[in-house]
């Protein structure tokens, strides 16, 4: 089966390529056909979330990136003018570094929020639950826009 290898988690493409083919049956389908779409990635996910978008041109509405690896994307920041949230915890140097970098990029709405205490898996105590409840208010309000 194709992307069944650890490796395949550095594969920007691969996983784009599934985002997409989500994305595409979900445009197929009678009950989610008209619904907006956002995407949410984490680590490498952020970055094929960011191809994906890129390839869809119009079709996906916001980027969450948790702790995205941001370098992997490079080639695709300065095209992406839909809303992206950058979620990165404050202890995780080398991401901060890499999302500061990133958000100079983007032309269109982007945010970064550096969540104190929390490391890159946010696996401190409440650091997901703030990163979670980020992401919600961000989908809330560019989804309902569309």
């Amino acid at each position: 089966m194709e992307g069944a290898h650890p490796e395949n988690r550095f594969d920007i493409g691969l996983m784009s390529r599934r985002l997409v083919a989500a994305n595409q049956w979900l445009k197929e389908q009678d009950e989610t056909k008209s619904f907006p779409l956002g995407y949410f990635g984490s680590s490498t996910g952020a970055e094929a979330a960011i191809a994906a978008a890129n390839t869809e041109q119009g079709q996906v509405s916001v980027i969450v990136s948790r702790g995205g690896r941001s370098d992997l994307a490079w080639d695709y920041l300065g095209m992406i003018d839909i809303p992206i949230l950058f979620i990165v915890g404050g202890f995780d140097d080398v991401v901060i570094k890499k999302d500061e970098k990133a958000y100079e990029e983007i032309r269109g709405i982007r945010r970064l929020e550096i969540l104190p205490r929390a490391t890159h898996l946010f696996e401190e105590p409440g650091t997901l639950e703030k990163a979670a409840n980020l992401a919600a208010i961000w989908f809330e309000k560019y989804l309902q826009q569309n």
